[in-house]
């Protein structure tokens, strides 16, 4: 049986559903690349990525490749570019010191809060572009979206869990 033209497509409508995914990762991804300008001259989005990764808790190096689905010598380079440029910080783990202990700097730090605030505007633009009820729909949507990916939650206030400036 044919749709109609101007008939709405369902969530068993696969191709719909990846087409609109797809197109909302475009938009994302833009906004990305837009927030991380600013930065541009210090870090790059892998590096950037990292950056987000390590500033959830202190991290051990072949944690961090793992996250980030890269090899070790991968993850070790690209850190080691990082603690050159003053925005991340390794150390050799106390407890095991085969092991490297990776945490942001304070720059480190201060270039993923201005990227995410950035990013969080610029969404928030768009948001409120929608009706009440549709952002309504896109948070379920959105959270069943990215428990199926294995996402964890993104913390808004805090993006990376420190305290903000009032604390």
């Amino acid at each position: 049986m044919a749709k109609e033209a101007d008939e709405e497509p369902t969530g068993d409508d696969m191709e719909a559903v990846t087409a609109a995914v797809l197109t909302a990762s475009r938009v994302l991804v833009a906004i990305s690349a837009r927030s991380l300008a600013a930065a541009e001259d210090k870090v790059t989005l892998p590096q950037f990525r990292m950056l987000l990764v390590v500033g959830q808790d202190e991290t051990k190096l072949v944690t961090l490749a793992d996250k980030l689905g890269v090899n070790p010598s991968t993850a070790m380079r690209m850190a080691g570019r990082l603690a050159v440029a003053g925005l991340l910080k390794r150390e050799v783990n106390p407890q095991n010191r085969r092991e490297t202990l990776l945490r942001l700097t304070d720059n480190g730090r201060r270039i993923v809060e201005e990227v995410t605030s950035r990013r969080k505007e610029e969404i928030a633009a768009i948001l409120t572009r929608m009706p009440a009820s549709q952002r309504q729909a896109l948070i379920t949507a959105m959270r069943e979206f990215n428990d199926a990916a294995g996402e964890p939650p993104a913390r808004i206030a805090f993006p990376l869990g420190w305290p903000g400036p009032s604390s």
